[in-house]
């Protein structure tokens, strides 16, 4: 696979209260809403959308031990996932569709133990957002 860069990264945080967090992000930080998720939304930390933070409610089958995860966005994940595995990278489970939030995806783990995520966003309202 060449080198290519990804078109956008997401800081995934987990919260205890989304609504509390929505009050401080968006109306206190003044971050813009990129997308609803509904228990996730994901907003602009900076003019024209480089930087951006997504905060999730976490669920009962989140791992508690990873309260963050960085989301690389691109519409390559197949051939992303491929080169990872071609090259060592232990990858737990292969990209699947993900209905609830639209996005096609799969996780994998750094050298130290964070956890990374590749996808592609399947919802029209995010390049709907975008194009704003």
């Amino acid at each position: 696979m060449s080198k290519e860069n990804f078109d956008e990264m997401i800081t995934f945080i987990y919260v205890s209260d989304l609504e509390n967090s929505r009050m401080f992000y968006e109306e206190m930080l003044k971050f813009p809403l990129r997308l609803d998720q509904g228990s996730c939304r994901i907003v602009e930390t900076n003019k024209g959308g480089g930087g951006l933070l997504g905060y999730c409610v976490r669920d009962q089958n989140s791992d508690s031990a990873n309260n963050l995860i960085i989301t690389l966005v691109t519409s390559k994940v197949d051939e992303w996932y491929e080169y990872l595995i071609n090259n060592g990278v232990q990858v737990p489970e292969p990209p699947s569709y993900n209905q609830r939030y639209k996005i096609y995806h799969f996780f994998f783990y750094d050298p130290d133990g964070y956890k990374l995520e590749i996808q592609d966003f399947r919802d029209p309202v995010w390049y709907e957002n975008l194009e704003k």
